[in-house]
């Protein structure tokens, strides 16, 4: 039997996959907004980077969907 991994994303336990980026996260999150910030286990990830940081098991991710108002 092999145990399945995990990391979570706004407190929502997902599957861990092998190849998880952050672009790949937001798109199985259906997260589409356009102004956000992303930390991985309190790191901020820039967005550059989503293609090329990839989230370990048991991390935690928080996506902040940034608002503009006035």
């Amino acid at each position: 039997m092999i145990d399945k991994k995990y990391i979570y994303v706004n407190s929502n336990k997902i599957e861990w996959q092998k190849d998880f980026n952050i672009t790949k996260i937001l798109k199985v999150m259906n997260y589409t907004f356009k102004m956000i910030v992303v930390k991985v286990d309190g790191k901020l990830v820039k967005k550059e980077g989503y293609d090329t940081f990839f989230v370990d098991e048991n991390s935690d991710v928080k996506v902040i969907h940034l608002i503009s108002g006035g």
